[in-house]
């Protein structure tokens, strides 16, 4: 498995979850913001984005926002989901895959 396919399985969890939260609560925050990650993401794993760790920098930023709601929410969905899958994917794409 290689970084680029751990990024292509995160930017679909992403979407996903985006989808979900319009979907079953009316959220277009949820989907806008989860396709404005997804893009960017997108544009790295292509290696159109030739920018150093930006990808790996914007799945923190994920990790910070989706464990701040965990931790303020106590709610396993989405927040402590997508907490534990961005924490997988930077380790495997940080440790080991490189």
């Amino acid at each position: 498995m290689t970084p680029n396919i751990v990024l292509w399985i995160y930017i679909a969890l992403l979407v996903a979850g985006g989808l979900m939260g319009f979907l079953k609560a009316k959220s277009k925050m949820s989907l806008i913001m989860s396709l404005a990650f997804a893009v960017p993401l997108a544009l790295c794993a292509r290696d159109i984005l030739k920018v150093n760790y930006l990808a790996d920098a914007l799945i923190g930023v994920l990790l910070v926002f989706f464990g701040m709601r965990f931790v303020k929410g106590r709610k396993f969905m989405p927040g402590g989901l997508m907490s534990i899958a961005s924490v997988l994917a930077l380790v495997a794409r940080l440790f080991l895959l490189r």
